[in-house]
């Protein structure tokens, strides 16, 4: 299992029938945040007070989960958990968590409607601790790529984790949960995405789009919804541009990306424990993310009639 960053607790829950979960990052001392949404159907929590401009400098926790809009419902059993543990902006007459989220589509994966509700949220922060699982957990539960020809030619793909470091101390990490409308690149191949007819080979969705004849109506069952996590002593505009860096992590490791029908939501959270520069912190998390992407598929294990990327190999 992956390490976190000294001082960032990450846990996960999931419901392993119906296939959808939560993923949870938690800082009790608090976390200098920014957050940049890039794709077209974007479904998030509290992402406003982390613009600049706004008041608050900290967060306490950051959840990634399934259940579309519905899973908003798990950051309230994460507030639930930090006030009882004592954490929260301290307002004179109560302690209140600052909790942001962001969620991607899994509805129609598993046995029947499911999604990540108060006491999943709950759940995930009681596992939380300095080592986790990826693959098939958490946010990365019910998560599927290569969706622009639906379900039979659809892959699964999960959550993932990489982490990065520099000679002088700074540590940055990623963590991603994959559920695009693309394909997934390494090395400028595709390795998990939309199936071909053969159900062995890629379809290759830049294809289908460049070969269209005319313009089809897709749904909006997509999106990729991830965090960069270091220990550099940034500002929160400088924050919320390292957010915006990592996305070139996105772009470089899975296309098409950023469409109106992918909600791609990246945090960008600090523990400023060391000095740091925003250019080197940006450039580790693009990097970071962009790894994290390739063992979020590399990680998955094959679930209903979605085939994973180690189970596709072995029949090639």
């Amino acid at each position: 299992m992956p390490n976190t960053i000294d001082g960032f607790l990450i846990g996960n829950a999931q419901d392993e029938k119906n296939l959808t979960g939560a993923t949870v990052i938690i800082c009790k001392d608090g976390m200098v945040a920014g957050v940049d949404v890039r794709g077209g159907s974007p479904g998030t929590r509290e992402t406003d007070l982390l613009n600049p401009v706004n008041t608050v400098d900290k967060v306490h926790a950051v959840v990634l989960s399934g259940g579309s809009a519905f899973g908003l419902a798990a950051s309230s059993g994460v507030m639930k958990y930090l006030y009882e543990n004592g954490v929260g902006f301290d307002t004179g007459f109560v302690k209140v968590p600052i909790v942001c989220q962001c969620v991607l589509y899994d509805l129609p994966v598993g046995e029947k409607f499911a999604f990540p509700d108060e006491k999943m949220g709950f759940i995930a922060c009681e596992n939380a601790g300095n080592s986790f699982e990826v693959g098939n957990f958490g946010a990365g539960t019910g998560a599927t790529i290569g969706k622009i020809k639906g379900n039979p030619y659809t892959m699964k793909s999960g959550l993932g984790y990489a982490k990065l470091f520099t000679q002088n101390g700074i540590e940055v990490a990623a963590i991603v949960a994959v559920n695009a409308l693309g394909d997934v690149y390494e090395n400028s191949k595709i390795i998990a995405g939309c199936l071909g007819e053969d159900k062995r080979t890629f379809a290759d969705t830049n294809k289908i789009l460049i070969n269209l004849k005319q313009e089809k109506k897709w749904s909006g069952e997509n999106t990729t919804i991830g965090a960069i996590m270091t220990n550099a002593s940034l500002t929160k505009p400088q924050m919320q541009k390292v957010a915006q860096m990592a996305h070139d992590g996105y772009a470089r490791a899975i296309s098409p990306v950023h469409t109106t029908l992918d909600g791609d939501t990246i945090f960008a959270l600090s523990t400023a424990k060391v000095e740091g520069s925003v250019d080197i912190v940006g450039q580790l998390g693009a990097l970071a993310m962009q790894q994290a992407i390739v063992n979020a598929v590399k990680s998955a294990k094959s679930v209903e009639n979605f085939i994973s990327y180690s189970d596709l190999i072995s029949k090639q």
